[in-house]
């Protein structure tokens, strides 16, 4: 380890002890099970758990591929929205580079990044000239305050999303569920977003140390809603999912793609699925059964 790298997990490890709450928040998932559906991960499928933490708060799951530098999915409780939308102060996750370090995600320093960091996980010149944006699977458009906001901005929580599908149909369909939730669910709503790779062979952003996936996910559970839905919702409780394009040259045997679109927004289309259908396609592509929430969420659809 180069001296600063030491410098720099010796510094975290000190801040660690003084602040932590618990244990590790990397590797196992019991610190932040608030932040699944009964307190129940989404099972069939390998990765390291993170529990995500910000000024010492856990405000959402991560199930992180070290291989892929990327997220499997993000899983937190939704929360209407209040406010702007935060600058981005883009966070790396120091228990992944050094595991005795502090749990906190911890901002980017000025300069390059520390070495123990770009081997552990994806860091900012990865992005660089890449043709992707930063794609947030916990969005900060489904928490309320500031400090919640502000947590989704780990790249930990973000995978390579083309600008078509991040700043069109996907964008979209988070506002939905955003203005679905906040006006008919009255308990509890969790969330589960995921990636699906590519089936034959995995992509990269230049560099190859960043995985591309070709399609994103996203499902909710909230088992108390108002019972008088209007006509266009009323299968969208107490589950919904979805799933996105995020290459508009990939096949339309997931996902048709709609012509009468935005030339920018072409081939990025977004559709809706009933949970067990996306679960389905999750094992297809996984490899292995998959389930997102405990007893689907109670749907009998």
């Amino acid at each position: 380890m180069a001296r600063g790298g030491a410098l720099l997990a010796v510094a975290l490890l000190a801040v660690g002890l003084l602040a932590a709450p618990c244990g590790a928040d990397v590797g196992d998932f019991a610190p932040c099970l608030q932040s699944f559906y009964r307190a129940w991960p989404p099972k069939g499928l390998a990765g390291t758990p993170i529990c995500q933490r910000y000024e010492n708060q856990y405000h959402f799951a991560t199930l992180y591929s070290r291989r892929r530098r990327t997220p499997w999915f993000s899983a937190y409780r939704f929360s209407p929205p209040a406010g702007k939308r935060p600058r981005a102060a883009w966070k790396f996750e120091p228990q992944l580079a050094f595991p005795g370090a502090d749990g906190n995600m911890t901002p980017f320093p000025r300069g390059p990044p520390d070495q123990n960091v770009v081997e552990s996980q994806a860091v900012e010149p990865d992005y660089v000239n890449s043709s992707y944006s930063r794609g947030h699977l916990n969005p900060s458009l489904h928490h309320r305050t500031p400090r919640g906001r502000r947590a989704t901005f780990t790249l930990t929580n973000v995978v390579p999303q083309k600008t078509g599908s991040n700043q069109g149909p996907w964008q979209v369909l988070e506002q939905k569920v955003n203005a679905s939730l906040a006006a008919f669910c009255r308990g509890e709503a969790y969330v589960v977003t995921g990636v699906l790779p590519y089936r034959n062979r995995d992509r990269w952003l230049p560099g190859g140390r960043v995985a591309v996936p070709e399609y994103l996910w996203s499902a909710y559970c909230c088992p108390e809603y108002q019972r008088d839905l209007p006509d266009r919702l009323k299968d969208a409780f107490p589950s919904y999912a979805a799933i996105g394009r995020n290459d508009p040259d990939s096949a339309e045997d997931l996902v048709p793609v709609h012509r009468e679109v935005q030339r920018q927004f072409l081939g990025y289309d977004v559709l809706r699925v009933p949970l067990r259908t996306l679960e389905a396609h999750l094992e297809d592509r996984l490899g292995a059964p998959f389930t997102v929430f405990y007893q689907h969420c109670g749907d009998t659809h």
